[in-house]
């Protein structure tokens, strides 16, 4: 079981929160609206704390110091950023995603390595699969027969600067394309892996839990 913490407490918020308890996890929610946690079932067993999603002070009542993941989905694109960027650079929280009403802006938050989600192609699944990497198994796209399966992976950060090669030959996947500042590029030969990218892979669908247990791990050190 892992701690999530959650800004926000919209109707995404609230989707996020149920979805992650019933997955067998605790849960912080924070919204400077008391009201807003009406949204939330009767008998959500999660901690509802009223505050402002960037305060310290706040994310330190939601233990955000033993965090598994933050994600920030208030409606504010300024407060969802600067507090996701609390959660990573001053409580080092690993995994993180921010909500953008402003798809404008998700260069400039990629190269801050903050992995985000536009509005206008918002779901709560798309959340999920950036800070609970296990529900990536869903994909994007499974063929007829149901065995191969394209779909996000979870790379741990020391794969920051390995070839893209080196990543399909350890975990056994055809990476198909990457996500770079919000737009999409086919690697090549000599396509290095950076931060804040995101991995598609084509992967056999029974090995997903092989895969991701490789990348979750810093890759073998080069003799």
């Amino acid at each position: 079981m892992a701690h999530f913490v959650i800004m926000g407490c919209g109707r995404v918020g609230a989707t996020l929160a149920h979805t992650l308890e019933d997955s067998g996890h605790s849960v912080a929610i924070i919204d400077q609206d008391e009201r807003a946690f009406r949204r939330l079932r009767t008998g959500f067993g999660g901690r509802k704390i009223t505050g402002v999603g960037f305060d310290q002070e706040t994310l330190k009542q939601a233990d955000i110091e033993h965090a598994y993941a933050f994600a920030a989905v208030s409606s504010g694109d300024n407060s969802n950023i600067l507090a996701t960027r609390v959660a990573r650079e001053t409580f080092h929280v690993e995994h993180v995603v921010a909500r953008i009403y402003d798809p404008g802006r998700a260069e400039i938050y990629q190269r801050l390595g903050i992995p985000t989600v536009a509005a206008v192609r918002w779901s709560a699944d798309q959340v999920l699969r950036r800070i609970l990497p296990e529900t990536a198994i869903k994909g994007d796209f499974r063929e007829p027969s149901g065995r191969l399966i394209l779909t996000e992976l979870a790379l741990h950060p020391d794969w920051i600067g390995r070839h893209i090669l080196d990543i399909e030959s350890a975990a056994k996947v055809r990476v198909a394309y990457l996500t770079r500042f919000g737009e999409g590029i086919l690697p090549g030969p000599d396509t290095s892996y950076q931060q804040g990218d995101t991995v598609h892979a084509m992967i056999v669908s029974a090995r997903f839990t092989d895969v991701a247990h490789i990348l979750a791990a810093a890759p073998a050190k080069e003799n």
